[in-house]
């Protein structure tokens, strides 16, 4: 038995020793269930109703779909800033359990729906960080049902008889304030990297021509000539042949999420899928030509020669600048004609053929290299916050 399990954590605050108490969750916070309501006390006004969309990534927010009932219909107490919000039930099993400390409520009365929980406590930051420790993980796993379409549920007597560990008073408040400090940390990467996202998102719509038009409505200095409409396949090759070597990194339809490639494995020609055919060679840019809405797409810049790709990606060798050409084929209006020539309705897909005879507007060249020099860069930006704020959320 290690000292965590009879109640010394490893890592403690200077001045502070001996072990924590054992408790019931029950005996240190107060849970109770939220309101039961029918859809006839649903009003454009009245009383909100906090439900699972308001904790975003164990943030509270208020959301433009909170549901509102009549005051007529409540009949359970108003939750308070400092309450700490539970999912107890959800389709999706792996929701049920998080949580949120609430904040910054609006002045208008707020309860919560049937499907959650409130617990209160004293120190409710300690509380809150207690439960994204290890001990909580382990009893939501253990009681928490659901699977096979049955809907996930947290029960309130099984979380008040929960044994837990707890400090005096004021180590409590040393670890409760350390860990408001770290996730008001994340929340503001969190909004930073959102801001940033939508600000890429206004300029994608803004720097390159709409459907019909041969300009965009932003442009660098001194660029006025209109864009040139050509077709995919003349402007980069599909598809090139090549000899794949007797080992190498191979690269499925799940190694790629969004623009970067998360995984890859060592395989070679006698072992590997048949899929294994796409040689990698620094510029392609490979297109995932199955559920092309995901936008799972890779523009390979290494220099090592070993990588081979599924035949689930269309390799693009471009002839013109290759960041633009990536960021265009991650424009919405294109991604929609993608899925206008796609067959199947489970899992959509382009045929090479009908990718090459894609539509694409192309402005001079010096213009491609600013606007994908550009994208190239908000991406990389984007790509930082992401990774400072995995940094924070793992430390």
């Amino acid at each position: 038995m290690d000292k965590e399990q009879i109640g010394i954590p490893k890592l403690r605050f200077p001045g502070f020793t001996g072990a924590w108490e054992q408790r019931k969750f029950g005996e240190i916070s107060k849970t109770r269930r939220g309101l039961t309501y029918k859809p006839a006390d649903v009003s454009d006004d009245g009383i909100r109703v906090l439900r699972s969309s308001n904790i975003k990534e164990d943030t509270f927010i208020i959301s433009d779909d909170d549901v509102f009932v009549r005051e007529d219909a409540v009949n359970i107490p108003f939750v308070e800033n400092g309450d700490i919000l539970i999912t107890a039930a959800n389709g999706s099993t792996n929701l049920v359990g998080k949580h949120a400390i609430i904040r910054d409520l609006p002045k208008k009365p707020t309860v919560h729906g049937g499907f959650m929980l409130i617990t209160t406590s004293q120190e409710y930051e300690f509380l809150n960080a207690l439960m994204s420790s290890n001990w909580y993980k382990r009893f939501i796993t253990k009681y928490v049902a659901g699977g096979n379409g049955a809907i996930g549920n947290l029960r309130k007597k099984d979380l008040d008889s929960q044994k837990i560990y707890v400090p005096r008073k004021n180590e409590q408040e040393k670890i409760g304030t350390l860990f408001n400090i770290f996730d008001s940390l994340i929340a503001l990467h969190q909004r930073k990297l959102e801001h940033l996202k939508q600000q890429k998102n206004g300029l994608l719509q803004k720097m390159f021509p709409k459907n019909g038009e041969s300009v965009p409505e932003v442009r660098f200095p001194g660029f006025t000539d209109s864009w040139e409409q050509r077709k995919l396949g003349e402007v980069a090759e599909i598809n090139p042949s090549s000899e794949i070597p007797d080992n190498f990194e191979y690269v499925d339809l799940e190694s790629v999420v969004g623009t970067e490639m998360i995984a890859y494995r060592r395989e070679n020609k006698k072992t590997a899928p048949s899929r294994a055919q796409r040689l990698a060679k620094k510029g392609d840019i490979f297109y995932q030509t199955v559920r092309p809405y995901q936008k799972n797409n890779y523009h390979f810049n290494l220099t090592r020669k070993d990588f081979v790709f599924s035949t689930g990606y269309a390799q693009l060798r471009p002839n013109i600048n290759g960041d633009f050409l990536f960021v265009y084929i991650q424009l919405s209006n294109f991604v929609n004609e993608v899925l206008n020539r796609s067959t199947g309705t489970s899992y959509p897909a382009i045929s090479p053929l009908n990718l090459i005879r894609m539509k694409v507007a192309i402005p001079t060249n010096n213009e491609q290299e600013k606007i994908g020099a550009f994208f190239k860069q908000l991406d990389s930006l984007i790509a930082l916050y992401q990774r400072k704020l995995e940094h924070l959320e793992l430390l």
